[in-house]
């Protein structure tokens, strides 16, 4: 056995260390976000839907921001009542989680 490790050492730790970097990797790629759709109440802003919503997503309220426009085909930060946008929410946090009451 020591014989085994001592030839073979080297390529049993680059194994063990490429299971650990693949499994890690996949970890990381199956924690998914999830999305939900709004509806733009008056008087919100991208800004305002980020704060909003700050607790259902880890992200800062600029790259919520970004993430949004980007993802809804948005060139400026203007959006107006009834539009719909899509927004990531991390699969911890359901639809159930978030509540939009009227007016708000």
């Amino acid at each position: 056995m020591k014989l085994i490790w001592k030839r073979y050492s080297y390529v049993i730790v680059l194994i063990a260390v490429s299971y650990l970097a693949i499994f890690a990797i996949i970890h990381k790629l199956d924690k998914t976000d999830e999305f939900i759709n709004i509806t733009v109440q008056e008087g919100e802003s991208l800004w305002v839907i980020a704060e909003k919503y700050s607790d259902s997503h880890d992200m800062t309220e600029e790259e919520f921001v970004h993430w949004v426009q980007a993802e809804n085909g948005l060139s400026e930060d203007a959006i107006y009542p009834g539009d719909q946008l899509m927004i990531p929410v991390q699969d911890k946090f359901t639809s159930s989680d978030v509540t939009v009451l009227a007016g708000e």
